[in-house]
């Protein structure tokens, strides 16, 4: 199936990210985001006024109170009123939202942010709320055991063993070592089982963070940006809910997404993939059919930073920020969402040629 190639041009310009913390007690969402979205901000020379359109990235069952993300746009200034939206999911979401608004020609440049704190609970327990109300969170098994299931499914498969897991582990968390935003860069012992198979450091840290992207269109792009990272294709998919008629050792939605995106029509030279678990890279490679001339998460990924509803946004940023500085010249970014890698999108990004 060929996928439809939009007839207008829409490109990431700027990239922000928090400094990403296990614990921000000392900061309120509006404290956290402000810095973010400053900083993207200043990076187009662009002022609130400047933009289209808005849209915000965030959960209430983390900040554990209803229309939590109104709180945030104070943060934004939303006096003279703004055009804004918010999606009850990571920020990538968002995005896609803003990418469709400019396709549409509503508006030239769109802000998208989303933020997470999810220190002041359990992040374990506030995720069986994805689960199926009915016969699955009934019996509240939480991220990290439901990320066990898969990692066994792997290992029984073949297609993984513990020794391979700790390997991406400790790249990710090497590679993390560049990454000034990163909660946890370089490389540590694997430590004790959380849930067999899975180890601590096969695990994501728990933290606080932000991130923000602004979009811009056509020439608009090329004057704030050197070298925009343009969005070539973008899709997501959604497995069956139940986990139990499901193949966890595959990802057949995140294929399907990267196939609407274009993924397939050229090579990559890197990949940023929302992977909080060493076992869901390792499903992600295999959908994806990534071999080793492709970087994978040169930012650490999720296991360095997982600030959640945040970290699949940031992979979007990540990819996009190598464009910028000429370090990729065609990227793919991937976020998920849900149990077991259940939700996914895929964006294919790509810089102009260098001029010589």
């Amino acid at each position: 199936m060929t996928p439809h190639r939009p007839d207008r041009e829409v490109a990431i310009v700027a990239f922000a990210q928090s400094d990403h913390r296990r614990r921000t007690d000392d900061l309120s969402e509006v404290e956290m985001v402000m810095p973010v979205l400053h900083d993207v901000l200043r990076q187009t020379g662009l002022r609130t006024s400047d933009i289209g359109f808005t849209c915000s990235g965030s959960s209430d069952y983390l900040a554990g109170r209803a229309f939590s993300f109104t709180m945030a746009l104070d943060g934004v200034g939303a006096w003279p009123p703004i055009s804004e939206s918010h999606v009850e999911t990571d920020g990538a979401w968002a995005l896609y939202e803003a990418w469709v608004k400019l396709l549409t020609g509503e508006a030239d440049t769109a802000l998208v942010y989303s933020y997470g704190k999810s220190s002041p609970g359990s992040v374990r327990d506030v995720l069986t709320r994805q689960l199926d109300p009915y016969y699955l969170a009934p019996l509240w098994p939480d991220s990290v055991a439901l990320a066990a299931l898969q990692a066994q499914a792997l290992v029984d498969a073949g297609a993984a063993d513990e020794p391979a897991l700790a390997a991406i582990a400790g790249r990710s968390r090497e590679d993390a070592t560049a990454n000034p935003h990163a909660q946890l860069p370089g490389a540590r012992p694997q430590g004790e089982y959380v849930v067999q198979p899975l180890r601590t450091g096969d695990c994501p840290p728990i933290g606080d963070g932000a991130a923000a992207v602004i979009l811009a269109v056509g020439d608009r792009a090329r004057r704030l940006c050197a070298r925009p990272a343009w969005i070539r294709g973008m899709d997501h998919r959604i497995e069956a809910h139940s986990l139990g008629v499901r193949d966890l050792t595959d990802s057949p939605s995140t294929r399907l997404a990267a196939e609407r995106a274009g993924a397939f029509e050229a090579p990559l030279d890197t990949a940023e993939l929302h992977a909080p678990f060493t076992s869901q890279e390792v499903v992600l490679r295999r959908a994806l059919d990534l071999d080793e001339s492709v970087r994978v998460n040169p930012s650490g990924g999720a296991l360095a930073a997982n600030p959640v509803m945040a970290a699949g946004l940031i992979r979007l940023g990540e990819a996009a920020a190598r464009i910028h500085r000429g370090d990729s010249d065609r990227a793919l970014a991937h976020a998920t969402s849900g149990p077991c890698l259940q939700q996914n999108l895929v964006a294919v990004l790509e810089g102009e040629p260098h001029v010589r």
